[in-house]
């Protein structure tokens, strides 16, 4: 009884001078631990006269009850302290630093905007995988076997040579046409994938905005009247509009499409390198072989498509002298748009 009486003394005395929470688990492994003084007292019981046993037992756990309890309390008391000190060195009549409020990307903002320019001419959003099918990537297209198109070094096929990442938007067109009877007139923006060398103006990794509107008597007209207003709400009231002959694989005719340059207003600058133009979209009617690949009759309806990027509309728009600034991802330089 004198040996936990000094044991108890002595715990409770260490444990009320503890200044911090190391030196009260040290305490706690030397009373408490596997080997401390209360646990060795507990060993003694096997000495203890059988008639005496129940008692010491007792005497014992009200000792460790005792320091527990006590042990317990100190490490509250300092918790408790140290929080109180943490809050008393924060200084709550101080302003808050204002961090700034987010942006959207300058890709989401032009796609946003093209979006809902062409919805306001009747157009719908049609949207697709990017894992697509040799099928409605190039066949349904109009793309011959040998096409340059299909080479691995400008496609990225998958494990499964009937599987690859998109080259364009288009093959929303052959997905949407294959579900939807005419007549249908669609916007699809979208990722799109190729094997190009990354550089100031080429990556492997871009977006595109694909239209299509198919009915019965669309007319090049058409076409030229729907971007020229596109072209208009988006460069600006003044912006003339030039179609030049050229070739792709699914439409007949085909165009590419020169919006006036809206810095110089067509007068010749750096930036449309002094020509007054800027091309932003290949275009042209649906060949009629794109109609029969879908099921739709080519001597009942007509239609034109067109296709433009996106990223190249950022860099003219907003003066982008490199590709690679729109995926660095540096909140400083995108925040400006």
């Amino acid at each position: 009884m004198e040996q936990m009486d000094t044991i108890k003394s002595a715990a409770l005395a260490a444990i009320e001078a503890a200044a911090d929470q190391e030196t009260l688990a040290a305490i706690r492994t030397q009373y408490l631990g596997r080997k401390g003084s209360i646990p060795d007292l507990m060993k003694q019981l096997r000495t203890i006269p059988p008639e005496q046993k129940r008692a010491f037992g007792q005497q014992v756990n009200e000792l460790k009850d005792a320091v527990e309890a006590a042990w317990t309390a100190r490490a509250e008391a300092l918790e408790a302290a140290r929080d109180g000190a943490t809050a008393a060195a924060f200084d709550v009549t101080l302003p808050g630093e204002w961090r700034g409020g987010g942006s959207l990307h300058p890709i989401t903002q032009l796609t946003d905007r093209a979006v809902e320019i062409f919805q306001t001419l009747g157009f719908t959003v049609a949207d697709g995988p990017d894992i697509e099918t040799v099928f409605n990537n190039f066949d349904a297209l109009n793309h011959p076997p040998g096409h340059p198109a299909r080479d691995v070094k400008d496609t990225f096929y998958l494990d499964d040579p009937n599987l690859l990442l998109r080259t364009h938007t288009s093959p929303v067109q052959v997905r949407y046409m294959l579900s939807h009877p005419p007549p249908i007139r669609i916007i699809a923006p979208g990722r799109c994938y190729r094997r190009d060398t990354p550089d100031a103006t080429h990556s492997a990794n871009f977006h595109q905005i694909e239209g299509l509107y198919v009915g019965r008597n669309v007319s090049m007209a058409d076409l030229k009247g729907d971007l020229s207003h596109f072209a208009r709400e988006a460069m600006g009231p003044d912006t003339r509009v030039r179609f030049r002959p050229h070739f792709f694989p699914f439409t007949e005719p085909s165009v590419e499409v020169d919006f006036s340059c809206h810095v110089c207003g067509g007068k010749g600058c750096r930036v449309c390198k002094q020509s007054g133009w800027i091309e932003i979209a290949g275009a042209g009617m649906v060949d009629p072989n794109v109609f029969t690949a879908v099921g739709y009759d080519p001597d009942e309806v007509t239609g034109y498509a067109f296709g433009m990027g996106i990223e190249r509309i950022a860099m003219i728009l907003f003066g982008i002298s490199d590709i690679r600034h729109l995926y660095e991802n540096d909140v400083r330089y995108l925040a400006q748009f």
